[in-house]
C-alpha cells in the first residue's frame, strides 16, 4: 500500500480522486494548495503525488519544481484538456505522468498505479545488468546512472527511457513505438517522449543542443549512437 498525497483546489476532484485511490488500496492525504501540499511533504513524505497545474498561490509548476530539487518523489499532473503547452511544461519540470481534465477517476488511478510500479519494483531485467557506454554506466539492478564516475538523477521514466535506447544502440525508433515500448501506452501523447528526450540529452550529453549519443533521425524519430 503507497501513501499517496493529492494536492487540487477543487474539493469535488479531491473528493472522487480520494475515493477512487483508496478503492484502489493507497492510503491517500489531501491537500487545497501548494503550500498545504509543501508542508503535508515536509512532515510526511507521500510515495507519489497527483498535482493539479491550477493551484491558488504556489502553482503546481512551482510545487513541482521544489519537489523534485529535494528528492524524486513520482509526480502525476493533472492538467486542462487540450493545454499542450501545459502537459509540456509539467513534463519539463519533471513529472513523471499527466491525465487531462475532465479526466476517468479509474484511469488516473491506472496510472498512478502504473507510475508507482515503475518506481517501487525495478523492472525484469534481459540481458546485461550493466551497461557501459564510453563515460557513461547504467546499473539496472541498481537503478543508477553514472557519467564519467559522477551519479546522475534521473526519473524513472527517463532511467527507463535511457535503458531502452542503450539496449537497443542503432535502431531507428518513432515516438509511437517509444510510447509502447516505454510508457506502456498504447495511444498517448508524442509530446511526453520529446520531452523526455530533451530532459535526458541535458543529462547525459555533453553538449545538449549538438547531441553525439540521442540523436535525432529526421522523419523518423531517435536513435541511439554507441560510444
Amino acid at each position: 500500500m503507497a501513501l499517496v498525497l493529492v494536492v487540487d483546489d477543487d474539493l469535488t476532484v479531491r473528493e472522487v480522486v480520494v475515493s477512487y485511490l483508496r478503492a484502489h488500496g493507497h492510503e491517500v492525504v489531501e491537500a487545497g494548495d501548494g503550500e498545504a501540499a509543501l508542508e503535508l511533504m515536509g512532515s510526511r513524505p507521500a510515495d507519489l503525488v497527483v498535482l493539479d497545474l491550477m493551484l491558488p498561490g504556489i502553482d503546481g509548476l512551482e510545487v513541482c519544481r521544489r519537489l523534485r530539487s529535494s528528492g524524486d518523489v513520482p509526480v502525476v499532473m493533472l492538467t486542462a484538456l487540450g493545454e499542450e503547452g501545459d502537459r509540456v511544461a509539467g513534463l519539463e519540470h519533471g513529472a513523471d505522468d499527466y491525465v487531462s481534465k475532465p479526466f476517468s477517476p479509474r484511469e488516473l488511478a491506472l496510472r498512478v498505479d502504473s507510475v508507482l510500479r515503475r518506481t517501487s519494483e525495478p523492472a525484469e531485467v534481459v540481458g546485461p545488468r550493466v551497461v557501459v557506454d564510453g563515460d557513461l554506466e547504467v546499473d539496472a539492478a541498481r537503478h543508477t546512472v553514472t557519467r564519467a564516475g559522477r551519479e546522475l538523477a534521473l526519473t524513472a521514466r527517463e532511467f527507463d527511457l535511457l535503458w531502452w535506447f542503450l539496449t537497443h544502440p542503432g535502431v531507428a525508433v518513432n515516438r509511437d513505438d517509444l510510447l509502447q515500448e516505454v510508457w506502456g501506452w498504447s495511444v498517448g501523447d508524442r509530446s511526453t517522449v520529446t520531452v523526455h528526450v530533451r530532459r535526458l540529452r541535458e543529462k547525459v550529453e555533453q553538449d545538449p543542443t549538438h547531441p553525439q549519443r540521442l540523436l535525432t533521425v529526421w522523419g523518423v524519430g531517435y536513435r541511439w549512437e554507441a560510444s
